[in-house]
Formats: C-alpha cells, sequence, structure tokens
C-alpha cells in the first residue's frame, strides 16, 4: 500500500471497513473507474479509508496471477505482492520442509506471510518475522483470513537478532531491491549472504531464497541449488542446507504446475551438431540449474551448438523439461528469403523466437509480413557458428 500508516491499515479490518471491502469485492471494482468511484464512497466513507480500500482493491485484482482467487480475501502491501512468493512455488517449497520432517519453522523476512501460509496449510507450525509494523499486520491478517492463526506467530522484529529457540529450520526471504533497483550481488542482500551462511551454521535445515542469477560458484558445498519454473517462465532459485538438501548437495531444476524434478547426475554437455528432425527448447530452470547435458541424455539429443541451449534429435520424446518443434526447413537467416518462404507456405500466424541473434522477434515479424490461413514457428539461432532460420511446428506426439 505505498507508505500507508498502521493505522489506516487496521481500520479496514474494523466493521466498517469490513463492509467497503465488501462493496469491492466480486467485481465492483474497476481501475479505469477508481477516480469516479472514490468521489461517490467518500460520500459515505472517511477519505483515508476509502483511499486505502481502493488500494487494497487494486492489489488484490493484481495477486490473482500469483495467488489466485485467494487473493480475493487476502491483504496486501505493493512492496509485499512484488516480493512474494508464487502460491504454488511457495506450497512446492512447504513440501520440501515436511519431506524434511521439520515441525517448526522460522520465516524470516516474511513479508505479507504468502510462504507462512504455505507452511502452515502443510501441518508445520510457523515463526513468522519481519521488521515492519505495517507488513506484521497485513501478514496478521492473511493468517486470519486463511484461518491459520493457531498455526502461525508473526513477530515484529529484526530478523538478524530475534530468537529462534523451539524452531528446527529457517527460511530466509532477503530483500533484493534497493533503491536503484533489482540487487544481484547477494552480499548486498539484506539480511546479506554472509547472515544466511551465519544463519544455516546455527539452525542447520535453511532455505534461502536467491535471485535465479546467483552465480553457481557461490553456493556452498554441500548445499542444494535449485532453480523453479511454472509454465516456462523461471520464478525463484533457493539454496537449501542440511535435511533440506534433498538432492545431497547437487543442482536441481523443478517445473510447476507437475512437480517435475531433474537432479545433476553429473552428465556434461553433448557434442553439438546439425539440426535434425526434432528442436527442443529447455525450460529456463534446467538452463539455469546448467542441466542441459542431463536432458540432453534424457531425450537422446545433441546440441546445436557450444553457446547455443537447444537441443535437437531424431526421436521425439514427451518431457515437462522442454517444448519440442518439428523442423520442416533449415535457412540461411535471410530476411528477403524467408519474406518468399512465408508468402509461398500462406502463414499467417508467425511465433518469432530467438536465441544467440541480435535481432528482435518482434521487427522481424513484421519485415515477413505473415499473411494467409496457416500457422509456423520460425526459430533464429546459431547452428554449429552459423545463423540459420528454422521453420517449423510445435511436435505432438502420434496418438
Amino acid at each position: 500500500m505505498g507508505g500507508v500508516e498502521i493505522g489506516d491499515f487496521t481500520a479496514l479490518l474494523d466493521p466498517v471497513g469490513q463492509g467497503l471491502l465488501a462493496e469491492l469485492s466480486g467485481g465492483a471494482y474497476a481501475e479505469a473507474a477508481a477516480l469516479s468511484l472514490a468521489s461517490k464512497l467518500r460520500d459515505r466513507y472517511p477519505a483515508p479509508l476509502v483511499a486505502t480500500a481502493l488500494t487494497q482493491a487494486r492489489l488484490r485484482a493484481h495477486a490473482e496471477a500469483k495467488f489466485g482467487s485467494a487473493a480475493a480475501t487476502m491483504y496486501f502491501t505493493a512492496q509485499g505482492l512484488e516480493q512474494a512468493t508464487r502460491r504454488s512455488v511457495a506450497e512446492w517449497r512447504a513440501r520440501r520442509y515436511a519431506s524434511a520432517g521439520v515441525r517448526r519453522v522460522a520465516d524470516l523476512c516474511c513479508g505479507i506471510g504468502g510462504d507462512a501460509l504455505a507452511f502452515a496449510a502443510a501441518g508445520i507450525d510457523v515463526l513468522a518475522v519481519d521488521r515492519d509494523p505495517v507488513t506484521c499486520a497485513v501478514a496478521e491478517a492473511n493468517v486470519r483470513a486463511a484461518g491459520l492463526a493457531d498455526r502461525v506467530e508473526v513477530r515484529c522484529a529484526d530478523v538478524t537478532k530475534v530468537a529462534l529457540d523451539g524452531c528446527d529450520a529457517a527460511f530466509l526471504d532477503p530483500a533484493r531491491r534497493g533503491d536503484r533497483g533489482r540487487i544481484f550481488d547477494p552480499a548486498a542482500y539484506s539480511p546479506t549472504w554472509g547472515f544466511a551462511l551465519e544463519l544455516a551454521g546455527r539452525v542447520g535445515e535453511l532455505g534461502v531464497k536467491v535471485a535465479p542469477g546467483i552465480l553457481h560458484e557461490l553456493v556452498p558445498d554441500g548445499a542444494e541449488a535449485e532453480w523453479v519454473s511454472e509454465r516456462g517462465e523461471v520464478k525463484e532459485a533457493g539454496i537449501y542446507f542440511g535435511r533440506l538438501a534433498l538432492a545431497g548437495g547437487r543442482r536441481r531444476a523443478t517445473v510447476l504446475p507437475g512437480p517435475w524434478t531433474m537432479v545433476a547426475r553429473g552428465v556434461g554437455d553433448p557434442e553439438p551438431g546439425p539440426v535434425q528432425r526434432y528442436l527442443y527448447e529447455p525450460d529456463g530452470a534446467v538452463i539455469r540449474a546448467r542441466l542441459i547435458g542431463e536432458l540432453a541424455q534424457d531425450l537422446e539429443a545433441r546440441t546445436v551448438d557450444k553457446t547455443i541451449a537447444y537441443l535437437t534429435g531424431d526421436r521425439l520424446v514427451e518431457t515437462p523439461f522442454a517444448s519440442a518443434y518439428e523442423i520442416t526447413d533449415v535457412l540461411p537467416f535471410h530476411v528477403k528469403r524467408l519474406r518468399a518462404v512465408v508468402a509461398e507456405r500462406g502463414i499467417g500466424v508467425l511465433t518469432v523466437k530467438k536465441r544467440g541473434a541480435d535481432m528482435d522477434p518482434a521487427v522481424l515479424r513484421k519485415q515477413l509480413r505473415p499473411a494467409g490461413p496457416n500457422s509456423a514457428v520460425l526459430i533464429v539461432t546459431r547452428v554449429l557458428g552459423a545463423h540459420i532460420a528454422l521453420l517449423g511446428q510445435p511436435a505432438r506426439p502420434s496418438g
């Protein structure tokens, strides 16, 4: 809610505030009409309450992408929503903790409580800690709204100083944004990576949420690094210590909503070769986890170039870890020639992808002037060092 005072937020929890939120639920709130709606509501409600409730309604609408239908009864701050773990990812992590036998977890830098809710729903007691009073009030409201108050204690405190007595595991979600935007260096996280390592030594069982671009060299020996994607988009990475390192200190890629998971087996990348009948586009989590060799082995495939994360093979293998395309044409990357092929094939719906090519897919698509009843996928990439255009279709297993 961006700078809101705690009194303004708690007013939403009173009967009058709840009545106002009820008026704004069920599609009554539309962002385009927010100004006129605010004017009408101020005739019946205090202006600060109207402003806070309208902001809350807007955040709930935006939160559906992360929390689904549950967002309609949750509470948010603008920063808290941005940093909150997506519900599906939080549930996957909670299952990891439950599988490791965790009974009570300290959720440090808990934010609006997304992970705390998932832990509690998995049957784990939670000590949720954040230093911001408004954020803690929001987390408490979410815990009550979910009916999980008996499992979650929210405490407003400095996570670097809070006592963790009774907790047999911890989860740390440090701030990774500053005044200049995203922070990529873990040493600049708040709390820092140094604190995370110290916490791992003190607690033993620890998970730390990190940016997906974290350097592999920063992962300590014996810890497990996991990259998680949902529907093809990498959502986060986590470093796990102790019993939570379920893969025994190796790299892991997990794809949701499966879940499907792939663990490093020490397989090196295969030698590149020409494009064969099928081209595989590995999921981003597989790429981030450097599991291209493992995936290639599973698909009986090879890379197309030492610097490109596309795989190719003559046999179609179903996998949740890559999208597959059946390639019909391997062409030099020449706009005039490609435009002629698109026209000859009557391609009106053209999806353009690239990897390792200095071009804008949207600009290229416009240059190719697609028109007609057919569809195709155009992939511009490097094959054995040369820029190549591949034309094809999404591959579908027979039967």
